[in-house]
């Protein structure tokens, strides 16, 4: 072979090795799960947090876009330290998506750890030094996380839900308004993470079993996990009703309706569950039922937006 043959075969070669370790990089910081949260603090600054400002003025906000760029900056650091520690456990659980994510060497990762974290601190900075703060005490959060309360008893689940919906604090602080409908939106979307964390325990079983995870799953066993899975159901009802007769919610009413009756449909299909693949199905339901909580939020007041929106342009 002459050297013309052999320099687009290694080109192919560096470029296929580059493609490889880029989808191993976008798994590992879940960037699908970035994106939605990146989208759910912008639509919650427009429309539930900052209501009285003009779509104009939350949108040319730049500060308001340091945020959400620190945020997603936090999150795929958070990601990262996780997927650390929990690569022996995942390798049982998910062998073929971790053999993907360990096509980046774990020296690069540590890399890209320190640097995501440095930046969400420094542009929390530049909004304000309390916006630094609290970035700088969200990314040490997620390290103990990963590398102590993860293996708690329930304590373990309860703050992988509370980390999930942290990022959406920081808004009320620079906003300043914490409207009590904003409140039993957040609960309501707590309970379903808190949901999402105990399927995945179940999910997971295997993998915890053997790295001695103490999850209830593992501690109390699948039976007791469904107990409290179905608490958690009857729990999100309340929130739900609460929104549907107390609150303003326009055509979100729809959704919250509808979503009632999809968790509602979960219970039978939990508790007749044997296997691993009946519990990604579940897992599933419940993603859908947050992506679609996302847009939903469009439709608290339709003709409210239509001319905001119209102002705007």
């Amino acid at each position: 072979m002459n050297k013309d043959q052999a320099y687009p075969m290694s080109t192919k070669s560096s470029i296929k090795t580059l493609v490889i370790k880029a989808l191993s990089l976008f798994s590992t910081v879940r960037l699908y799960n970035i994106s939605i949260i990146a989208v759910a603090q912008l639509l919650a600054a427009v429309f539930i947090i900052a209501p009285e400002l003009s779509v104009k003025e939350i949108v040319l906000d730049y500060k308001l876009w340091l945020i959400i760029l620190a945020s997603a900056a936090a999150i795929a650091g958070g990601y990262i330290i996780n997927n650390f520690y929990d690569r022996e456990k995942d390798l049982i659980n998910r062998p073929q998506k971790t053999l993907l994510e360990n096509q980046v060497s774990r020296s690069t990762l540590w890399s890209v750890y320190f640097t995501v974290n440095a930046i969400a601190f420094i542009l929390g900075l530049i909004v304000s030094w309390r916006a630094g703060l609290f970035f700088a005490a969200y990314i040490f959060a997620m390290w103990f996380y990963s590398h102590k309360i993860k293996r708690v008893l329930f304590a373990g689940n309860l703050t992988a839900a509370l980390l999930a919906i942290t990022p959406f604090f920081v808004l009320f602080m620079y906003y300043r308004n914490l409207y009590l409908v904003v409140f039993v939106h957040g609960s309501f979307l707590f309970l379903i993470l808190a949901m999402r964390e105990l399927i995945k325990d179940l999910e997971n079983l295997r993998g915890d079993l053997a790295q001695n995870y103490k999850t209830i799953p593992v501690v109390l066993g699948e039976k007791a996990s469904k107990r409290f899975y179905t608490i958690l159901t009857l729990l999100t009802i309340a929130p739900i009703v609460a929104l549907l007769l107390y609150f303003d919610i326009g055509y979100m009413r729809y959704y919250f309706a509808l979503i009632g009756g999809a968790l509602l449909v979960c219970l039978p299909l939990l508790w007749s569950s044997r296997r691993k693949r009946e519990y990604l199905l579940i897992h599933f339901i419940l993603k859908i039922i947050i992506a679609g909580g996302v847009v939903s939020i469009l439709l608290i007041d339709l003709p409210a937006i239509v001319d905001r929106l119209q102002n705007f342009f």
